[in-house]
């Protein structure tokens, strides 16, 4: 397969590349930085800057358009994201913070990654700023779009300031052409932030809510109230239900992840280390799209017993099974969640044949029921009637398996810790702030998208596990989408049983490299 990105499917929610970007009008303002504090200091390794060369590098640079940007693809949807928020909570405030970047050590900071809910209502991917929507009297909210201001090539920060200097990390809109891009009332530079923020708890305090945990300097200007939390919930609760669009993102990154997959099946014949997994896999999703949606999980061998193995430092041995649990952000932020346990050497050992087989019983079960009206957790009864009566039937349950279902009892989770499912989207683990009796004790209704995944997990060290089965982790994940009628599994294109699975290794080992 050729390794030339395929974005046919793609139905981008994002904003678009950004132009280049323009000088504001009217006086220049000096940034803020890292969402409005003081000027960002000279690393210690900079040498000092002579007035001579700050005088020069202000000097003879292009006149810039004055032109505004086209709004951001699906501008629309997003405007109605926010009307709908903007109908749940009339004459309050509503304060939705993106975040910042965050240290990864000492001045180099983790590559930055939008706030969900915030882009989920803006589409902007610029970190610091934030969304406020202002109630109005005649109804509804104003939006008001906090940015970063662009003083041009007018002020010197443009090449002195390592945090949000333009030579330092990139154009930026700025406040007009921010407003023009994501299609807002207005915009205001971040630098304003605090004083409006201010006057909503002055003499007189204002119906207000905050998105919590996004912004320390946010959560530090405004008082904690109980009603925040009702902003998160309402936020998770719209996100449950996706929209044909979002759809179309999954997926688009669904098939992208399966082209990762494929990578790495490819490089297996003579691959040496689980490290070697996750770079293949890891190279198609910054290809093709954002980022990994989660830390890849790239388990050989015993490590596929360990639920949340990233340290990814093992090696690939024939004859053992590669568990792969990973999926490809796309640009509009929507990840896939996809888990396959591949033979490394192209053939399942018998032992890994039945249980594998086991754990595809399940799922199937669990897709079975996933229907609308249907509890959320029904998909992961099925799956674990089916599964303890498998481990009943293999002689690793030393009780019956009606005996180990039992609420007081349980025994089936010694070997599969986890549930089956939880809500996909913008976040892998989509929609957590949504209340329990929407969510986990909720319904299942048209539009939404979970995961079915269950697994089996026998460690090396359990006596209470026949010695042939001890080390063996397999788990199958798909990404499900509940329709009118029943559900589609986004990810049926990806083999799943093991005479697919062993027959689509071995066809991408006899094809020919594109």
């Amino acid at each position: 397969m050729s390794h030339t990105p395929d974005t046919s499917a793609s139905v981008p929610l994002q904003a678009d590349p950004a132009p280049g970007a323009s000088a504001e009008s009217g006086p220049a303002e000096a940034p803020a930085v890292a969402g409005g504090g003081a000027e960002a200091k000279p690393a210690s390794h900079d040498s000092a800057l002579p007035d001579a060369l700050v005088a020069f590098m202000l000097e003879r640079w292009a006149p810039v358009s004055r032109d505004l940007p086209q709004p951001i693809a699906h501008a629309d949807v997003y405007a109605a994201r926010r009307r709908a928020l903007s109908k749940q909570f009339p004459a309050e405030t509503l304060v939705i913070p993106t975040g910042h970047e965050k240290v990864r050590a000492n001045d180099t900071h983790y590559r930055f990654r939008p706030g969900s809910d915030f882009f989920y209502l803006t589409g902007n991917l610029e970190p610091d700023c934030v969304l406020v929507m202002a109630p109005q009297e005649g109804g509804g909210h104003r939006d008001i779009l906090f940015v970063e201001p662009n003083p041009g090539r007018g002020d010197k920060t443009f090449f002195t300031d390592r945090a949000k200097g333009e030579l330092w990390v990139g154009p930026r809109l700025g406040i007009e052409q921010s407003r023009a891009r994501f299609g807002v009332d207005e915009c205001r530079g971040l630098p304003e932030l605090d004083a409006f923020l201010g006057g909503l708890v002055g003499a007189v305090t204002r119906p207000h809510r905050v998105l919590r945990g996004m912004s320390e300097r946010v959560d530090k200007l405004l008082p904690r109230h109980d009603r925040d939390k009702q902003l998160g919930e309402a936020l998770s609760e719209m996100r449950l239900l996706k929209d044909a669009l979002e759809i179309a993102e999954l997926e688009a990154v669904v098939a992208s992840t399966k082209r990762g997959f494929e990578d790495v099946i490819r490089a297996l014949p003579g691959g040496r280390s689980e490290r070697e997994v996750e770079g293949i896999f890891n190279l198609r999703a910054r290809v093709e799209g954002n980022d990994v949606g989660y830390g890849t999980i790239a388990a050989a061998g015993h490590h596929a017993c360990i639920l949340h193995w990233t340290r990814n430092d093992g090696r690939l041995e024939p004859g053992e099974l590669l568990l792969l649990d990973a999926g490809v952000e796309g640009n509009a932020l929507y990840t896939a969640d996809i888990t396959r346990t591949l033979p490394i050497g192209g053939r399942f050992s018998p032992e890994q044949r039945a249980i594998y087989e086991l754990v595809l019983e399940a799922q199937e079960a669990a897709i079975g029921e996933v229907k609308p009206g249907n509890d959320f957790m029904e998909p992961n009864r099925a799956a674990m009637r089916v599964l303890a009566r498998g481990l009943e039937r293999l002689g690793i349950l030393h009780v019956s398996a009606e005996e180990a279902l039992k609420e007081d009892k349980q025994f089936y989770r010694r070997y599969s810790l986890h549930n089956v499912s939880h809500m996909l989207g913008l976040d892998v683990h989509d929609c957590a702030q949504a209340r329990q009796q929407v969510y986990k004790y909720g319904k299942l209704k048209p539009g939404m998208v979970l995961t079915v995944e269950p697994g089996l997990y026998f460690q090396l060290d359990d006596e209470t596990v026949p010695e042939r089965y001890r080390g063996i982790g397999v788990r199958i994940e798909d990404d499900i989408l509940v329709t009118e009628s029943g559900c589609r599994n986004l990810s049926i294109d990806i083999p799943r049983t093991v005479s697919d699975v062993e027959a689509w290794m071995a066809g991408l080992w006899a094809a020919p490299r594109g």
